[in-house]
């Protein structure tokens, strides 16, 4: 008996290590949820709730609500992230140097109008995400500032009545499959692979799967490693019924 007390024993344990130290996942590490605090009113790009395509000075939150290879969608909050001002179509944009503080970038304006919103880069990541703008207002920036915009010449609405909340509402879908490009101060089109530095290919597989390399880890371990636990108490078990049986047939 002391040996079956003693395996079951060890099989329980086993089992509360396994629920005590089964990680979950952090979500900052994909979704990169920054807070901003802006000084003076911000134009943002992509879709905003009606009447909020130019946000107040205050703080808003930053969020990833999509995250594939080659494009972005960022979604604006409020500070106690319970409202969705805006969602965007951002395309990753290398930098040579990392920060260790989140960078904001803005688009040249004529004084008295508001910053428009051009870039994000995340703390410690080389690239960032560069915002892609309606073809109108890309040919307005381009012009004031003097460089290239990218823009989408897809007819997406700008204002929804209701806060978009999911990738899979059709307004999301949408800018996924929006095609982008940029365009010059002279009024040129060109492809996007003129004006931004697309990451390393590298980089690119990794932020792919990252997101369910996540999620794997979010679920329990415990509800994995259960079967494998049984199998294991039954295994030893049956080690210990196969012991006492030898030691009765010598003694």
């Amino acid at each position: 008996m002391s040996v079956l007390r003693t395996v079951t024993t060890t099989v329980f344990c086993l089992a509360l290590m396994g629920a005590v130290f089964s990680p979950g996942a952090k979500a900052d590490e994909w979704n990169r949820k920054t807070v901003m605090t802006f000084s003076g009113p911000v134009e943002t790009p992509g879709v905003h709730l009606k009447g909020w395509g130019v946000l107040p000075a205050g703080t808003y939150v930053f969020r990833i609500l999509d995250s594939l290879s080659d494009r972005h969608i960022v979604q604006i909050f409020n500070e106690d992230e319970t409202q969705v001002y805006a969602t965007m179509l951002a395309i990753p944009n290398y930098r040579l140097r990392a920060t260790d503080r989140t960078v904001v970038t803005f688009r040249e304006r004529p004084a008295g109008q508001p910053e428009a919103l051009r870039a994000w880069f995340y703390p410690g990541r080389n690239w960032g995400e560069e915002f892609v703008y309606p073809k109108a207002k890309a040919v307005e920036l381009a012009k004031a500032a003097n460089t290239a915009v990218l823009f989408t010449p897809a007819e997406i609405p700008v204002e929804v009545e209701a806060p978009i909340k999911t990738a899979d509402e059709p307004v999301v879908v949408e800018l996924k499959q929006a095609p982008v490009m940029a365009i010059k101060p002279t009024g040129e089109e060109v492809q996007l692979a003129q004006v931004v530095t697309a990451p390393p290919l590298q980089e690119l597989v990794v932020e792919k799967t990252e997101p369910a390399q996540l999620a794997a880890k979010a679920l329990p371990r415990t509800a994995s490693s259960l079967p494998l636990i049984a199998l294991l108490g039954l295994l030893a078990l049956g080690g210990a019924w196969s012991f006492r049986l030898v030691q009765k047939h010598v003694l």
